[in-house]
């Protein structure tokens, strides 16, 4: 027993002593910080090491430039331009927007995929697909617009613009009066539409005074109108002798001779913009009603007085 004791303990040692130098050698070539590396099969009950996986490559991405131009002219729109990039799945679901810009001459950087690249010009757009795999691409797409810019008028007079609105309606087969695109535009403002006809009201006040007329919007081009009205704005007064103070709280009715309803207000003396006609005014104050026939002529603002006779 004593000699089989003696005779393992000396290799025991060198087992050791190997492993150990083994290491060693191991540690000096590694690169200082470095993880690590495994070496001859894993001894059990100890830990083994791996080393640390490759960092992943970003993708190389691609610069878009971007630009617009009228059909008709092919000039550069340089301004009113809405850009939106959508990520394109090809599929039905709603498109995702990747990146937006009201830069004319937008550039947008994109990793490689499929892209659809929509630009507005106030109510008229275009769109285009594109696929994008490497280096810089230039887009140009091709937009049918122009534009109106509207104004009232009563003969050589230009209407305030806060008291003139125009509705702006793109004709229908089977609509006398088409189908509504813009309502309530303001008196000089560029509206940007597609080329094309269109039929446009114009009114004056918050009464009858309005005008209609078709105009057309060609590609690349402004195109501005003056709307003439025949109207005139008048105050309602009820009095008790002519040029007199007016009742306060008095209630009025504007009809035609047919007797549809005009206009209505409440007040001493409200003013009203009607169109060039005949009218009835009928006043009431205190349970009693008055009446009155006038004649609105166009471009004569006036006051309309009815008496308060007993």
């Amino acid at each position: 027993m004593m000699m089989f004791l003696n005779f393992r303990y000396p290799i025991l040692s060198l087992l050791i002593c190997v492993t150990a130098s083994a290491a060693a050698a191991q540690s000096m070539t590694q690169p200082l910080g470095a993880a690590p590396q495994p070496f001859g099969p894993p001894i059990p009950g100890v830990p083994s090491f791996s080393q640390n996986p490759p960092p992943t490559l970003s993708l190389k991405q691609v610069v878009v430039n971007a630009g617009a131009a009228f059909s008709e002219t092919n000039e550069p729109i340089r301004s009113g331009l809405l850009w939106r990039v959508f990520e394109d799945k090809g599929d039905t679901t709603q498109p995702n927007i990747i990146a937006r810009s009201s830069n004319p001459t937008p550039s947008f950087t994109l990793a490689p995929g499929n892209y659809i690249v929509h630009v507005a010009y106030g109510f008229a757009s275009a769109s285009k697909r594109i696929s994008v795999q490497s280096g810089n691409l230039n887009e140009r797409l091709v937009v049918s617009a122009g534009a109106l810019r509207l104004k009232g008028a009563v003969g050589e007079s230009p209407i305030a613009a806060n008291r003139v609105s125009f509705s702006i309606y793109l004709p229908e087969a089977q609509n006398s009066e088409g189908r509504l695109v813009i309502a309530n535009a303001k008196a000089n403002e560029v509206i940007r539409l597609p080329e094309g006809t269109y039929h446009v009201v114009s009114t004056y006040g918050d009464a009858n005074a309005i005008m209609r007329s078709d105009l057309k919007v060609e590609s690349g081009k402004v195109t501005e109108a003056t709307l003439n009205h025949r109207a005139a704005t008048v105050t309602l007064k009820l009095v008790a002798s002519e040029g007199g103070e007016a009742f306060a709280g008095t209630a009025f009715s504007v009809l035609t001779p047919g007797g549809d309803v005009i206009r209505e207000a409440i007040g001493a003396f409200p003013s009203v913009t009607l169109a060039e006609g005949e009218y009835v005014l009928i006043a009431r104050h205190e349970g009693k009603v008055y009446t009155k026939d006038f004649k609105v002529e166009s471009g004569l603002d006036r006051d309309i007085e009815v008496l308060a006779t007993p």
